[in-house]
């Protein structure tokens, strides 16, 4: 039979329990046991005045953060909508159902202010990469580095071409936040001072981002995120935002690498990447450090089919001679004097030739140098590390190596689309380094959570 209307009716006292409302395999109450903020109030503590109005819990800020991030929630206006009805989120950001939510200009505030001057958000991410560790999620061994194209906050009607583009016409005093954080940033490697060529378009609200077709389709302003991760179990170890150009990512490995060190004691006994990380100097630095480097080589030295290359050719480093297949020698210096034509030219590179007369007497000379008189060879200041990968290029060791790279590959897969970060919100370096540690770290406590999800507990009949 039909039953009486359904009728909400108010009452003056309600017998309410946020924590009997929450599912028992909710993500969040697995991510709870991994969020440690006690120590946050001591670490901001000098950053608050000793006067004045009582301030919000930063706490409060940081669980709302955690939140918007991990459930791909990009707006704060929106984030806070969601915590004021969403009852698991107030269970996670301890609030009760009478108190209210912050209001969204709270955390512009405090992220230009307070959380950029103490780097609360680096240490944040920090925070949860030792509880990784601690968990035995991190062995160090074997890490991985890559980058992904961010887009920024701005586009091409609001930009300027290169030949019009003058820092000196900029008045710091007068300037947006973003401009003034450019200009701040043009003596580091990471941005700046990355490269020497300018970009083909400059945004003005947002200058330090950079216009690049590296998609292959529309050209766009965008930022490189940069991920160091321990390929046991994909925990992200290190993120850094730069330009991005190869010359700013592939810098930011040291970056990350050293940081590492410093702050966890890891020491990676390979580390994996893909060809853009494989030039000499950076194979060189990896080597010198007993890093070994499982990185496809940038070589330029293949020659048409049929074609002598390099590798034909037999290296004696204690005479510093290449040894071609006929036999000849290829030296750099014939003389008891450098040679200036022979020598070094001055970008890292040596040049060994083989004698003219030898050359064109060879039976083989049109297999070794049809188009010239005699046959060189370049050689770098790095071949001897370029070499040693190479040589673990052999191994199977590395098929494997190549295999756990789809790692990274999969956290930014699962950045862009599961948490929704596929174009920044916030302008300027500091804002894009923000966004992207605040991923970084809401994956982690995702990675926490799935390998060890909260306890299941029966309810009450």
């Amino acid at each position: 039979m039909l039953g009486p209307r359904q009728e909400a009716q108010a009452a003056l006292f309600y017998e309410f329990s946020l924590e009997d409302h929450i599912p028992q395999n909710h993500l969040l109450r697995s991510i709870d046991r991994f969020v440690d903020l006690s120590g946050i109030r001591q670490y901001l503590a000098e950053f608050y005045s000793h006067t004045g109005r009582p301030s919000i819990d930063p706490e409060l800020l940081i669980r709302m953060l955690l939140v918007g991030y991990c459930f791909g929630i990009r707006s704060e206006r929106r984030l806070c909508e969601e915590v004021h009805l969403n009852l698991a989120y107030r269970w996670f950001c301890r609030l009760d159902l009478s108190d209210r939510v912050p209001d969204h200009s709270t955390f512009s505030k405090n992220r230009h202010g307070r959380f950029r001057e103490s780097e609360l958000l680096r240490h944040l991410f920090e925070t949860t990469v030792a509880r990784c560790i601690a968990e035995g999620l991190v062995s160090g061994q074997r890490m991985a580095i890559d980058a992904s194209l961010i887009e920024a906050d701005a586009n091409k009607q609001n930009s300027t071409p290169k030949e019009n583009w003058d820092t000196s016409a900029i008045d710091p005093t007068d300037a947006p936040r973003a401009v003034r954080e450019y200009l701040d940033t043009l003596d580091e490697a990471a941005f700046g001072a990355a490269s020497e060529v300018q970009p083909k378009f400059t945004s003005h609200s947002d200058p330090a981002s950079q216009w690049t077709a590296a998609r292959k389709g529309p050209a766009f302003f965008s930022y490189s995120d940069n991920y160091l991760i321990d390929t046991d179990h994909g925990v992200i170890v290190d993120v850094e935002a730069t330009r991005s150009i190869r010359q700013a990512e592939v810098g930011s490995t040291k970056t990350m690498l050293k940081r590492a060190k410093e702050k966890f004691d890891l020491h990676p006994e390979r580390l994996i990447a893909d060809t853009a990380y494989g030039t000499g100097p950076m194979l060189g630095w990896l080597v010198e450090r007993r890093i070994a480097p499982h990185i496809p080589v940038i070589d330029k030295a293949k020659r048409a089919e049929g074609i002598w290359s390099r590798d034909d050719f037999e290296w004696d480093p204690e005479s510093d001679r290449y040894i071609c297949p006929e036999g000849h020698d290829l030296k750099q210096f014939r003389r008891n004097y450098s040679d200036p034509n022979r020598g070094p030219t001055g970008k890292g590179t040596m040049r060994y030739r083989a004698l003219k007369l030898t050359c064109q007497a060879c039976p083989s000379k049109a297999k070794c140098c049809p188009d010239t008189d005699t046959r060189t060879i370049n050689r770098e200041q790095d071949e001897d590390a370029r070499q040693v990968a190479r040589d673990i290029a052999k191994t199977r060791q590395y098929d494997i190596s190549m295999k756990l790279r789809k790692k990274v590959e999969m956290l930014f897969a699962h950045l862009k689309r599961i948490l929704g970060l596929g174009r920044l919100r916030l302008r300027g370096p500091c804002g894009a380094n923000d966004e992207f540690l605040l991923a970084a770290t809401a994956q982690n406590l995702r990675k926490l959570a799935k390998v060890f999800p909260a306890p299941q507990q029966t309810r009450k009949a």
